[in-house]
């Protein structure tokens, strides 16, 4: 009986452990399924809400009908240039896809040079390896997500500042450090992750929503796709690489990414009443629109008094294009400026300008600095009207508007544009 007693201790002993281990893994399980159930419950919200957020977009979207003639028409509600659940919809829709211009070739004209940029939460970096061929890649380290690069300058690799993975100008991973005992890892598919890029004229551009073709198919097709007819035309009138690269200026503006545009393409219809200046220069009775399919190009006569020791910075002819959805070039005289506006939010965004000059001017200090200062007066004009315009878009008293039909058709095109892209 002792034996017997000693043996049920001794086994009972034995079976307490692992009874509670027993007890504890099915604790743990009723645990993980709770938690996987409530991971599934998050899922189906999450889903539920982002369908919801769809929905209710798409009715913003539909607030706009751009089949009703401009004469007719009304123009977006406020709530395209105020919601944020709108903003992200259009970076997906919009500046996610197609070819989006992000610089120019002179900052990437030798070996070894690079940038970088961002567009929307989409980090970037463009370079030129030792045989002369351009990349893009996502600015990301594929170790822990480090921005690799920042600003622009020259790498032969690219070390990011975290871990000291290094990449090649190709984008294969070349080193990754104290990985001794790492398993199941292929260090061919932990290279830089690539972007679409090519060129057209001056400028860089990348598609993010394209597979990656080699080189000389994209340039072969960038220009026709991302301009269409208006390739051929925009050559003719002096927009080409001819031009020397003289600076940058960048302007962070307190509005929605469209009232940039929207004031760029009123036909210079605010010109008389917000540029006295820049308006003195222009025949403005002369200004016209012509619309192409993804492309509005207005035009205007300058009042140029130029003579042999007087340089007028505007010519005798103006040219402004419009390139949907955000990029501008702008053609007088022996200038040409860029504008690319990027979206940061709602209610701000950031416009770059890039300016160029014709090469037999580039050394002529006086006159760059003057022609400098007058562009910075207007864009200066242009900041105030638009950060005006914002904060009468969040205010109750205003829904839409209407159009001017003679003068603001490239605006109704851009907005025509925007709700084909907002509604795929």
């Amino acid at each position: 009986m002792a034996m017997t007693m000693s043996t049920a201790t001794t086994t009972a002993a034995l079976l307490k452990p692992m009874i509670t281990t027993h007890r504890f893994l099915l604790l743990q399980t009723k645990r993980h399924a709770s938690i996987i159930t409530q991971q599934q419950r998050g899922s189906l919200v999450v889903a539920i809400s982002v369908l919801q957020t769809d929905h209710y977009c798409q009715k913003l979207v539909d607030e706009f009908d751009p089949n009703i003639p401009i004469e007719k028409a009304l123009t977006p509600p406020s709530s395209w240039y105020t919601d944020p659940s709108f903003y992200d919809l259009e970076l997906h829709r919009v500046f996610y896809k197609g070819w989006q211009a992000v610089g120019y070739t002179e900052q990437i004209k030798n070996p070894y040079d690079f940038f970088t940029g961002r567009l929307g939460n989409v980090e970037f970096l463009v370079c030129r390896d030792d045989d002369g061929k351009i990349h893009a890649f996502h600015n990301v380290c594929r170790h822990h997500a480090s921005l690799l690069a920042s600003g622009n300058g020259q790498k032969s690799c690219f070390v990011c500042p975290y871990h000291g993975w290094t990449y090649g100008l190709d984008g294969a991973l070349l080193k990754a450090t104290r990985i001794t005992g790492i398993q199941n890892f292929d260090v061919n598919e932990f290279g830089l992750k690539p972007l679409k890029v090519g060129t057209w004229g001056p400028f860089v551009l990348l598609n993010l929503d394209k597979e990656i073709l080699p080189q000389q198919e994209v340039d072969n097709t960038v220009g026709s796709e991302w301009l269409g007819s208006c390739s051929e035309l925009l050559s003719a009138s002096g927009v080409d690489s001819s031009l020397s690269y003289l600076c940058r200026r960048v302007y962070d503006i307190e509005c929605n990414w469209k009232v940039f545009c929207d004031n760029y393409l009123d036909g210079g219809y605010h010109v008389p009443y917000a540029h006295k200046g820049l308006a003195s220069g222009l025949e403005l009775n002369s200004y016209s629109t012509t619309i192409h399919e993804k492309v509005s190009i207005q035009s205007c006569d300058g009042g140029s008094t130029e003579s042999e020791d007087d340089i007028d910075r505007l010519g005798s002819k103006a040219l402004y294009a419009f390139i949907y959805p955000n990029f501008m070039i702008n053609r007088y005289g022996p200038w040409m400026d860029t504008n690319l506006v990027l979206p940061l939010g709602p209610r701000k965004c950031q416009v770059i300008f890039d300016y160029f000059i014709e090469a037999h001017l580039k050394d002529d200090k006086d006159f760059i600095e003057r022609s400098l200062v007058d562009s910075e007066s207007v864009q200066i004009e242009d900041v105030v009207l638009c950060q005006g315009v914002q904060r009468g878009l969040e205010t109750p008293a205003y829904c839409s508007g209407r159009y001017a039909p003679a003068v603001e058709n490239a605006m109704h095109h851009f907005h025509q544009l925007l709700h084909n892209n907002l509604k795929e």
